[in-house]
C-alpha cells in the first residue's frame, strides 16, 4: 500500500494533516505529494484558519525510506521539496501551521517538523537527525533550522553525531516549544495553532531565526574545530565535511542560499559509494536475525528472567555486566572467594566504566547489582533459564563444567559457551542434553562490543537459537548465526590478517607501515596492535588449531614466539610490538627490528626487495585480499547463513570500516576477478596461503557478485 496523508477539517477551523505510511509513517514521493496536495488544499479553504502536522498511530514520521538513498537519479527536482514546497509553501504559509510530534521524528520527518511555526511534543518522542549514518546529510533544510533554534554547537553535535534527543531533552534546548501528554497532545497544538492566529503566540520562522546562533567570529571557530575532529575521526569521509561547510554557507550567505548548497550536495552524496556501503550495511545489519528454517517456522522466544555465568575472569565478568545492563537477574559461580570477590569487583568496574563514559547513572548502580548474586556452588542453578560457560578455553574444563551444569540445571535451561575457539561437539560430549548446547561468542569486551556471534551445532534446537536471538535484542547486540567449526565465523575469516602481516615483516616490509596503512584504510586496529591488544598466548593457540585444520592455508611465522622468549607478551604486560605505558598510550618497540632478525635467521627466510617497495594500497591489499579469500570460504562451506552476515561480522567484531559495506561488500567493488588473480599471482611466489578457494575463483572465471548468496538451513 502506498503511503499517503490524511486530511482532517475540525469543527473549531483546524485541519488536521496526518502522516500515514505505517508503520513507521515513513516518507517516500508519494507521501510527499499527498503532504503537498493536502497542505495547497487546506490553506485554499477560506473555513480552514490553522494547520496541525501529525503522524498517524503515535508516530510523527521515521523519516525518509532509506531505500531511496545510494541510488542514482534525483527525488524531484533539485531543491522542488526543501525550497518550493518546505520553505515557500509551509513556512510561508499565511495560516500558523503546528507540528504535533510522538513517537519518532526522524530525519525529513523532523525538518518537515522545523519548517513549522511551533512544535509540540510528547516527553518520550525521540527527535533527530540520522541522516549522516547513510553517507548523506539533511536535505530538507535541517542544516540552516537546527543551528538557528539551538545554536550552532549542540546543532552539530545533533547533526554529525545523527544524536537523537526526547521530548525533554528538546524541549530544554529550543527544538519544540512545550511538551504535552500523548492523550491531550492534538489538542494542544490546536490551541497552539490557534493562539498563534490570534496574536497570543508569537509566528516563529525558525529559517529567519538569529537569536541562538553564536557570533560569527565564534560560530566560524566552532566550525574549524568540528573539521578538525572530523578529518581525526573519519578522515576516509567526506559527507561530514560537506555538511560543515553547508552549514557555513548559511551563516556567511543566508540561509536561503545554503538551502540550494543543502540540496546540491545532497544530490551528490545520495549516489556516493559511501552512501551505498552504508545502506547496504544497515539492510544487513538488520537482516541477521533472519534464518530461514528457524525464524520462519513459528518458534516464539521462551521468557530468560536469570541467567547463570561460571568463570568470573575478565570475559565472564564483562558477560555478567552485559547481561546486568540488560535487566536479567545474573548468578555468577566461581570456584573460590578470591576469584568471586576479584570477579564481582571486575563487574563493578565495568558499572564504573558506564558511568564514566556517560552511558549509565550512577544513581542506577545500586538497583543493577540487586540483581548479582555470587556462589560457589551450583545450588542456586535450579531456577535459571540460560548457564552460559566461561572458563578457560581448556577442553576437558569445559567438558566438566558441562556435565556439572546438566545435572543442576533445569530441563528448559540453555546450556552456552562462550568460547572463542573450542570445538562445541566436544565440549558438549559428555552430555546428553546435546540439543540445549549452543555457541554464544561475546566480543571483549562483551558489555562494549555489539556483536554476538550465535554458534549452532548439528543438534542444537531451532528453539535455543529462537531464544538466543531474542536475548541478544535484549542485550542490544546484532546477533549472528552461525555453523560450529575452528573459529566459527569471525576469527577463522580473521586468521590470514595477522599471519599475512607477520609473512610481510619477515620479508622485510616495516611492521609500522604495516599498521599505518591498514588503519588509513579504515580498519579500527592494524594487525600488530590486535596481535598484542588479543595477547601473544591467545594469538600463538589460535594459530595452532588454525594451523591444525587449515594446513597448508595458513602461514607461519616464529616472530612471536621469538618475542614471547624476551618475555614479550602484548598489551597486557606493556611490552609487544609496542610499548605501552600507564594509560595505555603506545609507541613502537625499539627493539623489534632485533627480533624480527632472528625470527627471519630462524625461518630461513630472505628479503624480498620487491615487497619493500609495496605501497599502502598494495600493502592493504596483501593483508585484505586473504581475508576476503576466507570469507569466501565460510560461504563455501555453509558456515554462514547469509553472504551479508560475513560483512557485517567484519565490521562490528573486527572493526572493519562500516563506510565500506563489510570485507565482502567492499570485494565486490574491487571485483572478484581482480581479486582473484592477485592471488594467484602472489600464491605463486609465496606459497599455498594466497591460493584463491573454490567460490572466489569461480565467482571470478564468472565475473558475478559475492554478496548474492544465502543458505536455507
Amino acid at each position: 500500500m502506498k503511503g499517503k496523508t490524511l486530511l482532517e477539517i475540525r469543527a473549531d477551523g483546524v485541519a488536521i494533516i496526518s502522516i500515514n505510511n505505517p508503520p513507521l509513517n515513513l516518507l517516500s514521493a508519494d507521501v510527499m505529494l499527498s503532504l503537498k496536495e493536502n497542505s495547497e488544499h487546506a490553506l485554499l479553504r477560506d473555513d480552514v484558519k490553522a494547520i496541525v502536522i501529525t503522524g498517524s498511530n503515535g508516530k510523527f514520521s521515521g523519516g525518509f525510506d532509506v531505500t531511496a538513498f545510494g541510488t542514482k537519479g534525483k527525488l524531484g527536482k533539485l531543491g522542488f521539496w526543501s525550497i518550493e514546497f518546505i520553505t515557500d509553501i509551509l513556512e510561508a504559509a499565511r495560516k500558523p501551521l503546528v507540528a504535533a510530534i510522538d513517537g519518532l521524528a526522524l530525519g525529513g520527518g523532523l525538518e518537515i517538523a522545523l519548517a513549522c511555526h511551533a512544535r509540540i511534543s510528547t516527553s518520550s518522542a525521540q527527535l533527530g537527525l540520522p541522516e549522516l549514518r547513510y553517507g548523506i546529510i539533511p536535505g530538507f533544510g535541517g542544516t540552516q533550522r537546527v543551528p538557528r533554534l539551538v545554536g550552532l554547537h549542540k546543532a552539530l553535535e545533533m547533526i554529525l553525531m545523527s544524536k537523537l534527543v526526547n521530548g525533554d531533552n528538546a524541549h530544554c534546548l529550543g527544538l519544540v516549544d512545550a511538551l504535552s501528554l500523548s492523550g491531550e497532545l492534538i489538542n494542544t497544538a490546536c490551541y497552539w495553532a490557534q493562539d498563534i492566529l490570534e496574536h497570543r503566540r508569537p509566528w516563529a520562522v525558525s529559517l529567519h531565526r538569529t537569536d541562538q546562533l553564536e557570533p560569527l567570529a565564534e560560530a566560524r571557530m566552532i566550525l574549524k574545530h568540528a573539521r578538525i575532529n572530523a578529518k581525526k575521526q573519519a578522515p576516509n569521509l567526506k559527507h561530514p565535511l560537506v555538511c560543515i561547510d553547508v552549514i557555513e554557507e548559511g551563516l556567511l550567505h543566508g540561509p536561503r542560499a545554503a538551502l540550494w548548497k543543502e540540496s546540491e550536495a545532497l544530490l551528490e552524496l545520495r549516489q556516493s559509494d559511501t552512501c551505498r556501503s552504508l545502506v547496504y550495511f544497515f539492510f544487513a545489519q538488520h537482516r541477521t536475525s533472519k534464518v530461514p528454517g528457524i525464524t520462519d517456522i513459528g518458534l516464539v522466544p521462551r521468557k530468560v528472567n536469570t541467567v547463570a555465568v561460571v568463570g568470573g575472569g575478565l570475559m565472564g565478568s564483562s558477560i555478567v555486566t552485559a547481561l546486568l545492563l540488560s535487566d536479567y537477574a545474573v548468578i555468577l559461580k566461581e570456584v573460590n572467594e578470591k576469584a568471586l570477590l576479584a570477579g564481582t569487583e571486575r563487574v563493578k568496574e565495568n558499572l564504573q566504566d558506564h558511568v564514566k563514559r556517560g552511558k549509565l547513572a550512577e544513581a542506577k548502580i545500586d538497583r543493577i547489582l540487586s540483581l548479582f548474586k555470587g556462589v560457589l556452588h551450583y545450588e542456586s542453578f535450579r531456577e535459571v533459564d540460560m548457564a552460559i560457560e566461561a572458563v578457560s578455553e581448556n577442553t576437558y574444563i569445559k567438558q566438566r563444567v558441562f556435565a556439572e551444569l546438566e545435572g543442576c540445571c533445569p530441563p528448559h535451561c540453555i546450556l552456552a559457551c562462550s568460547s572463542s575457539l573450542v570445538n562445541l561437539n566436544l565440549v558438549g560430549e559428555r552430555t546428553k542434553s546435546k540439543n540445549r548446547i549452543v555457541g554464544t561468542h561475546f566480543f571483549s569486551q562483551a558489555h562494549l562490543m555489539p556483536l554476538l556471534e550465535i554458534v549452532q551445532t548439528e543438534k542444537t534446537s531451532p528453539q535455543v537459537i529462537v531464544d538466543l536471538l531474542a536475548i541478544g535484542k535484549m542485550m542490544r547486540k546484532t546477533p549472528v548465526v552461525v555453523r560450529n567449526y575452528t573459529g566459527f565465523a569471525i576469527n577463522w575469516m580473521f586468521f590470514p590478517y595477522s599471519q599475512a602481516a607477520l609473512m610481510l615483516v619477515e620479508h622485510g616490509v616495516d611492521l609500522y607501515q604495516i599498521d599505518q596503512a591498514v588503519t588509513a584504510f579504515g580498519m579500527t586496529m592494524g594487525p600488530f596492535r590486535m596481535i598484542d591488544f588479543v595477547g601473544f598466548e591467545v594469538v600463538t593457540e589460535m594459530n595452532v588449531q588454525f594451523s591444525k585444520n587449515f594446513g597448508e592455508r595458513c602461514c607461519k611465522s616464529k616472530l612471536i614466539s621469538v618475542m614471547q622468549e624476551d618475555d614479550r607478551a602484548g598489551k597486557t604486560t606493556r611490552k609487544g610490538f609496542y610499548m605501552y605505558d600507564s594509560e595505555s598510550q603506545f609507541t613502537p618497540n625499539p627493539d623489534i627490528r632485533k627480533f624480527v632478525n632472528k625470527a627471519r635467521s630462524i625461518s630461513g627466510v630472505s628479503v624480498h626487495y620487491e615487497l619493500m617497495k609495496l605501497s599502502d594500497e598494495e600493502i592493504v591489499e596483501m593483508i585484505l585480499f586473504p581475508v576476503v579469500n576466507e570469507a569466501c570460504c565460510l560461504v563455501q562451506d555453509r558456515i554462514v547463513v547469509k553472504a551479508s552476515d560475513v560483512d557485517v561480522a567484519s565490521v562490528m567484531g573486527m572493526g572493519f570500516p562500516e563506510y565500506r559495506g563489510g570485507i565482502i561488500f567492499w570485494a565486490d567493488t574491487l571485483g572478484s576477478k581482480y581479486i582473484c588473480s592477485k592471488l594467484e599471482k602472489w600464491s605463486k611466489t609465496y606459497g599455498a596461503f594466497f591460493n584463491p578457494c573454490a567460490y572466489l575463483a569461480e565467482k571470478a572465471s564468472k565475473s558475478t557478485s559475492l554478496v548474492s548468496y544465502s543458505l536455507n538451513l
